[in-house]
């Protein structure tokens, strides 16, 4: 009876207990696993009589769509409420104050809709917030006229432009958009930008942000906005001139020196901003005014991390007093109002990036490109972080996600971020999705979903526990991806999910039939007879040749990821000369396709390389997404996965100035290469 009714609690919290893992094979999540995993989404289940009361307060919240707080109607289809007589009066606003009125038919249904968006309904006294979402995403033919382009992926952090000062940001973005649309792209995917802690130096992984919804204030180019002499004049002030230059000069980014000078340049920019705003206050105060309690929370928790670190103790919110622990208590507003001045600087902090961000896809656009910048979106954000404690109902603080043991993982992964509650999303309106959606796409063409399995299901990991004892956690797929349609078109963009690893059944059909783009990497697109060859890649997916996860093309050639395994402690050594043969036959195998095919005009590893470049192009893909790394023939990943830190991960910087990286001739050679392979494919 137990072990029956923990089953119905868990099915009921939205848990699977029952899987299939990367092997084939049915698995069940045990009994303890499933109380533990309960516990940590905030549902008693130790005791029968616990187990009853967690279950009463789930089950009323399935019952029919109009219990939700937002309602989700497909565009030209009516909607199903049931909990209204028939023929109901009703009363519709849009977005513009536009207001209709009209009656549910027979049935009890409000009529089909035609223009897609977010209303207020009316209907016999009571209101409902309704999204009406079109059915697919957008299209590249819809966005550029055509139905074949490529662009190129980029490590925000490491490009590079004179006076940067040791990272990279949205100056150079501008940069790399507009000599990257001369060679004929139309995209620049970049990697995430979103809010680290500011506070800690050391934090600087961009897949385990602070906020999904604010940016990391690093990347920002002051000068964009301020111009070239108040940003002189602040570094001069604050006397970081030769710090910048030392920092400019190295082949790895030192995140906490780049951080503390770039701080300190924020710092003084601000106060010069204080004393003498100019015309800029207005923009300024209209900017945090827009913001509204999303960027006043947002600053709050940035000044209380940060006094928390300066004390000497933890950041994490979840340990704070209790006062401080919701930005709803009169505690946390008293702080705010105490230290004004510190919330009005991250705010000037998140007034500079979103400005940056805004001028490098005005450039992007300006410069020709269909799509412009393509945001990288997260699969989560730190559990301790700006994120999860202002929108603690729609988030899960006390789990992790990750991955079930697989193949490559035998004791699976745990990534350390939190994810959305689908019971919170549900019961508020899909808020904390919605907001963050539309954050991404302010100041891009195109968002990339990292994990998008996601928005089926995660594996959740209770705080603390090893990953083989999560399960997976199902989300609502359809109304996630309704939203991701709507806000497609409301910001004309293009949608990517990362679909890599074990997918569920289905899931590719739902992405296609919404114009959710795939992702399909050349290192991975194998079967039993070789290498997939160009005209059998899919047509509803990118194509790239690598990510930022995998080697580069002349890394892998050379079996760089494999000698590197080794020295992070992640490989045994005496494999290693395994792995080399079976790599070598790969690379035989990899030949053997662009020799069928006509593709090889060499034997070195430059000639493999275009040939790669060249394939990708020839595929039926909307979009092909050349790695920068591969573009200028590097050898060295951006990142590389798993335990140990030997690997510098997210520190390498590109060779050159973005102005110079792109015209250099074998670059401008492989571009041209993809640039024709792109339009040959367009007129198939």
């Amino acid at each position: 009876m137990s072990d029956r009714l923990l089953a119905e609690l868990a099915q009921a919290a939205d848990l699977s207990i029952d899987w299939i893992d990367a092997h084939g094979r049915p698995q069940s999540v045990t009994v303890e696993a499933q109380r533990n995993l309960l516990e940590a989404l905030g549902y008693a289940a130790q005791t029968t009589e616990q187990m009853r009361e967690s279950l009463s307060l789930l089950l009323p919240r399935q019952h029919a769509p109009e219990d939700s707080s937002l309602l989700l109607q497909d565009q030209n289809r009516p909607l199903a409420l049931t909990l209204y007589p028939a023929e109901s009066p009703y009363r519709l606003t849009d977005e513009w104050g536009n207001v209709s009125e009209g009656r549910l038919d027979r049935d009890g249904h409000l009529p089909a809709q035609q223009q897609p968006g977010y209303y207020q309904l009316e209907i016999r006294d009571t209101l409902h917030a309704l999204a009406v979402a079109p059915t697919a995403c957008m299209s590249v033919q819809e966005l550029c006229g055509k139905p074949r382009i490529w662009g190129l992926t980029a490590q925000l952090y490491g490009l590079r432009r004179n006076g940067d000062g040791g990272l990279g940001d949205t100056l150079a973005v501008a940069d790399l958009a507009r000599h990257a649309a001369n060679h004929g792209a139309d995209a620049i995917a970049l990697s995430p930008v979103h809010a680290q802690f500011s506070a800690d130096l050391r934090s600087y992984g961009p897949y385990s942000p602070s906020s999904r919804v604010f940016f990391n204030t690093l990347y920002a180019a002051p000068v964009t906005l301020l111009g070239e002499a108040r940003v002189h004049r602040a570094i001069q002030a604050a006397g970081l001139q030769s710090e910048m230059t030392r920092l400019e000069a190295l082949e790895l980014i030192d995140w906490p020196a780049v951080a503390a000078t770039r701080q300190r340049l924020l710092r003084q920019l601000y106060a010069d901003f204080c004393h003498d705003p100019g015309q800029l206050q207005d923009p300024f105060e209209a900017f945090r005014a827009a913001g509204g309690d999303a960027l006043q929370q947002h600053c709050c928790f940035e000044a209380i991390h940060a006094q928390r670190l300066r004390e000497g103790v933890s950041g994490d919110w979840r340990t704070w007093p209790e006062a401080l622990r919701s930005p709803h208590q009169g505690a946390v507003t008293r702080f705010a109002l105490e230290h004004i001045d510190e919330l009005r600087f991250h705010a000037f902090c998140q007034w500079l990036i979103a400005h940056g961000l805004e001028t490098a896809q005005a450039t992007a656009s300006g410069a020709g490109m269909g799509i412009g910048l393509i945001a990288d979106l997260a699969v989560g954000a730190d559990c301790a972080g700006s994120q999860a404690w202002s929108r603690q109902d729609e988030l899960l603080p006390r789990v992790t996600i990750g991955a079930p043991p697989d193949i490559l993982n035998r004791q699976g992964q745990n990534w350390g971020v939190s994810a959305f509650s689908p019971q919170g999303l549900r019961q508020h309106g899909f808020r904390a999705y919605i907001e963050m959606l539309q954050a991404n796409l302010a100041h891009a063409g195109g968002i990339r979903i990292d994990h998008v399995m996601g928005l089926q299901r995660l594996w959740v990991i209770p705080q603390g526990a090893e990953p083989q004892h999560g399960a997976y956690l199902r989300y609502p797929l359809d109304d996630l991806l309704r939203l991701l349609s709507l806000e497609s078109h409301r910001h004309r963009a293009l949608v990517i999910g990362e679909d890599l690893g074990t997918v569920p059944e289905g899931l590719h059909d739902k992405l296609a039939a919404r114009n959710v783009l795939g992702t399909r990497v050349l290192l991975f697109e194998q079967d039993d007879l070789g290498f997939v060859p160009a005209e059998d890649w899919p047509g509803n997916a990118l194509a790239t040749t690598t990510t930022h996860d995998l080697p580069t093309i002349k890394g892998w050639l050379a079996g760089h990821d494999l000698e590197w395994r080794v020295r992070a402690g992640q490989r045994d050594a005496q494999l290693l000369e395994g792995d080399h043969a079976e790599r070598a036959g790969e690379r035989v195998a990899l030949r053997q396709l662009f020799e069928r095919q006509g593709m090889l005009t060499g034997t070195d590893d430059d000639a493999s390389l275009l040939a790669c470049i060249a394939h990708i192009g020839r595929t039926p893909a909307p979009l092909a997404l050349l790695p920068l790394e591969d573009a200028c023939g590097l050898e060295q990943q951006p990142n590389l996965p798993g335990p140990g830190d030997t690997h510098p991960n997210w520190r390498r910087r590109y060779p050159l100035a973005v102005s110079e990286l792109l015209e250099q001739p074998a670059t401008s050679e492989r571009l041209a290469c993809l640039d024709g392979a792109r339009r040959e494919a367009g007129h198939d």
